[in-house]
């Protein structure tokens, strides 16, 4: 499998980066140490350091990443000193945007100009999620408090991101040797069926969001999903067409997607993933054959809403039933997203009609996380929790979260991923899972539920070992 050759590197060039930097702006060795008793994290006891620093030390296997090859990157802009990921853009390709509007940066202007106008944007958000984790990275890897950040600590920070985006290696830097990730797994939402990783540590998803629109090739059209980033490495009918796979009648279409996910687990997939519950309700019936026949081969404007349900409900049930047959896994999107129809529950029938099937629910469905638990502890068997993204959207319903299911379900059933696209973020959110994780387990220990070893075997369980449980071909690449 062909990568970039920059990211081919051995574990002595990487480390070999950290005295190149020491040139520039950030040597490895100086890289600010976390600090106890932060905005983040309360004073804690001997325990919870003992806990946390074991956690730290546990090469974790990340299940959800959005990473693009690094000249891909979200974030890059035109400066007065070129084309480069700056402050601004760390910032706009964090989850802040959300929640918060920033202030849009001019192409080619000056980083003092654009911070004048901006600087005001981060005074309402301090205390959310989408900020706390952001300013969690840049304390760490620059050694920056945000908060209180002067316009001249503005400049020096955005000169040094700039400078550490020219060097590929510094992705590396910050995942292997201070994030401490292993591996991960990229959800290419931008190109589904492309699976050929960019990066050595890295496997993808086949993701299916798409596949459910199959009634018209129109239907890939961006014009029909503007929500969605629709291109040739996403559209079924471009990848049969490449193939000379005919696609006349539902049948094609079904074959095409068993050569499909034939041809992802032949590269580097491991698992399938959607993301409906950004489009629709998760309630999928089983429907049957006859009735998505009469939607195929017709455009959306010739259908009722009831048809187009129709049609995508019955291929959502056949792609569970292919994730059994091909071993993958299915990792859905639950909760935080069409909130009136991404309760996990709503998945509940599919869940129990397919035993064969592996389900990893993602987000640990925010703000559901009960529902999930009671989920997982009925359908042992078949549902895993993954909490990606959860501590970033609200720690303390993560920590919530953590209590809860460590006491319904084995905690081999339990996963995680950080769900962003740059090294900062992608630190950010593992940070602040390993310090969630400690949080909770030593509130365990302290009120005796649980040994202290018992309590490190249980992070990690969840910040490794299940995945390698759950995803044995991650082993052949450690």
């Amino acid at each position: 499998m062909k990568r970039r050759s920059f990211l081919s590197k051995s574990a002595a060039e990487i480390g070999a980066f950290g005295s190149l930097l020491a040139g520039r702006e950030l040597p490895e060795a100086a890289l600010p140490k976390p600090q106890t008793g932060s905005s983040l994290s309360p004073q804690r006891s001997g325990q919870f350091r003992r806990i946390k620093d074991y956690l730290d030390r546990v090469p974790a296997i990340d299940m959800h990443e959005h990473l693009r090859a690094f000249d891909a990157l979200p974030g890059y802009v035109e400066t007065d000193q070129g084309r480069g990921i700056n402050l601004y853009g760390v910032w706009a390709g964090s989850y802040l945007q959300r929640i918060a509007k920033l202030t849009p940066w001019e192409p080619k202007e000056r980083f003092e100009t654009w911070w004048l106008r901006a600087k005001k944007d981060f005074a309402n958000v301090r205390a959310t999620g989408f900020y706390r984790y952001m300013w969690l990275a840049l304390r760490d890897l620059y050694g920056v408090d945000f908060d209180r950040i002067t316009d001249e600590e503005a400049a020096r920070l955005n000169h040094r991101i700039f400078a550490n985006y020219q060097d590929p290696r510094w992705l590396n830097l910050v995942l292997a040797k201070k994030a401490n990730i292993n591996l991960l797994v990229c959800d290419r939402y931008w190109e589904r069926f492309n699976f050929s990783a960019d990066y050595p540590f890295e496997f993808l998803t086949l993701n299916v969001t798409t596949l459910v629109w199959g009634f018209h090739p129109s239907e890939f059209d961006k014009s029909v999903h503007p929500g969605q980033i629709l291109g040739p490495l996403d559209d079924p009918y471009l990848f049969a067409q490449k193939r000379g796979l005919p696609v006349y009648s539902l049948d094609d279409y079904l074959a095409l997607i068993d050569v499909l996910f034939g041809t992802a687990k032949e590269g580097d997939a491991v698992c399938l993933k959607t993301t409906q519950a950004y489009e629709r309700t998760l309630r999928f019936e089983n429907v049957p054959k006859d009735r998505a026949v009469k939607a195929f081969g017709h455009s959306r404007s010739e259908l009722t809403p009831e048809q187009i349900k129709d049609f995508e409900d019955f291929i959502m049930w056949r792609l569970v039933e292919l994730s059994a047959k091909h071993g993958i896994p299915f990792q859905i999107h639950t909760g935080d997203a069409r909130i009136a129809g991404s309760n996990p529950m709503l998945l509940v029938n599919l869940i129990d009609a397919n035993p064969k099937t592996k389900f990893e629910l993602f987000h640990g469905g925010y703000p559901w996380v009960g529902e999930t638990g009671a989920i997982a502890m009925r359908y042992a068997d078949r549902v895993w929790i993954n909490v990606v993204w959860l501590p970033t959207l609200s720690f303390t319903m993560a920590k919530r979260a953590f209590h809860e299911w460590l006491e319904v379900v084995p905690s081999n059933r339990i996963t995680w991923g950080g769900d962003d696209t740059s090294a900062e973020g992608i630190y950010g959110e593992t940070e602040l899972t390993r310090r969630c994780l400690a949080e909770v387990l030593t509130e365990k220990v302290e009120r005796g539920e649980l040994s202290e070893d018992d309590a490190r075997q249980i992070g990690k369980n969840i910040l490794r070992d299940n995945a390698l449980e759950l995803y044995p071909r991650l082993k052949g690449r450690l």
